[in-house]
């Protein structure tokens, strides 16, 4: 069970070395893990090694010790769930028939999917709070439907966990939010800036790499080698492209607001530009996108090792991306499709990602978002995202 937990951990994209899981047997076999509780505790300690994996530690966790499902389940499945636990009541029917408000006769004599129409029934009938008790699906008590009780094997409906076993801890999803996946907040932004420094330096070897001069110089007998390294606090050369109107980006101004904000910190080389929906002959510098324009073709004279990134739920309507006359500014007449000019500048700049705030899930409904991922290289706004983000603009040649 524990080598399968190990592998499942792996799957799930937790980085578990061997190392660490040699630990976890040594554990064991010190007999420093008597329980459950202990297993999940010593357990996450040992083999995850940063918070942002705590969630999906605690989903795996779940699984593997519990069986349950890693979604919130569906009336379909609910039904499901509820016949695997009536198989278990049945083999003790005076039990169930008391739970349930029948006799034992009438248990035998119904089916299981009868014996989950009444459940669910029971679950409409109830009109009030029921506390106590071994019939009515309620609270405390030892009715094996409901939650707060001690029935053994019952199956918990609603409320709030009180017996705080290692399984209800995994369950409540407690690290949610640590999580690297769904969209960014606030919150996780300082988390976020750790992987954009990520991003490779460039420049002359002009400071000492003291371990390195240290090797050499024992590997030449004595004889000293200095060793050079570039500088850590290289600047690289970033212009951030952001879209900044319309109604489907309202609901990510706020941290595109503040990604906005902690950007113009993080590279000493940055040019800001805005746009709306997509990009045409010109972006503007201003955000409300009317005093100062930039033509588009201007960045061909921009150094090719730029990294371009733009940010923007790359939804509007199909004609503002292939229609030559698509641009919605009042007063503007363009000649060329957008199309155009997104594939001028993915040629122009060897090193560009688009950073989309929408759910990966919903992005390939649209038909302008699985036009424009084709042309750029398309990375959810997460933390999961932001790391493939900056680790394809690092690796690319």
């Amino acid at each position: 069970m524990f080598i399968n937990f190990f592998y499942t951990l792996r799957d799930k994209g937790i980085p578990v070395t061997p190392t660490s899981f040699l630990r976890l047997q040594k554990a064991l076999g010190m007999g420093l893990i008597s329980s459950l509780d202990d297993f999940y505790s010593v357990t996450r300690s040992l083999l995850v090694k940063s918070e942002r994996y705590f969630d999906i530690y605690d989903q795996a966790f779940a699984v593997a010790f519990r069986g349950m499902t890693e979604v919130e389940p569906t009336d379909a499945e609910l039904s499901e769930m509820i016949k695997a636990m009536l198989s278990e009541w049945l083999k003790d029917p005076e039990s169930m028939a008391d739970a349930l408000g029948l006799s034992e006769e009438q248990v035998k004599q119904m089916t299981p999917d009868e014996l989950v129409a009444h459940f669910l029934k029971r679950l409409k009938e109830q009109t009030e709070a029921h506390h106590g008790g071994n019939k009515w699906i309620g609270t405390h008590g030892t009715s094996p439907t409901g939650h707060s009780g001690t029935h053994p094997g019952g199956m918990r409906v609603g409320g709030e966990s009180r017996n705080k076993s290692a399984i209800k801890v995994a369950m409540e999803r407690r690290y949610r939010d640590y999580s690297q996946s769904g969209p960014i907040t606030a919150s996780q932004i300082g988390e976020a800036l750790k992987r954009i420094k990520h991003l490779q330096p460039a420049g002359p070897k002009d400071i000492v790499n003291i371990d390195e001069t240290i090797y050499q110089t024992m590997r030449n007998a004595g004889e000293i080698e200095i060793v050079f390294d570039r500088r850590l606090a290289d600047r690289l050369k970033v212009k951030l492209l952001i879209d900044n109107g319309g109604w489907s980006m309202d609901p990510y101004v706020e941290i595109v607001q503040v990604l906005f904000h902690y950007a113009q910190f993080q590279f000493k080389e940055l040019e800001i530009y805005f746009f709306h929906n997509t990009i045409y002959s010109k972006v503007w510098l201003d955000a409300q996108r009317h005093k100062k324009p930039i033509l588009v073709d201007e960045f061909a004279r921009s150094d090719p090792e730029t990294r371009l990134i733009i940010v923007g739920d790359a939804s509007m309507a199909p004609y503002e991306l292939a229609d030559p006359r698509g641009a919605i500014y009042v007063g503007q007449n363009e000649s060329r499709p957008s199309l155009d000019y997104l594939k001028f500048l993915s040629k122009t700049f060897r090193h560009t990602v688009w950073l989309n705030p929408q759910s990966q899930d919903h992005w390939f409904y649209t038909w302008t978002v699985k036009t424009i991922a084709g042309i750029f290289p398309m990375f959810e706004l997460s933390l999961d995202g932001l790391e493939k983000a900056v680790h394809h603009l690092t690796s690319r040649n």
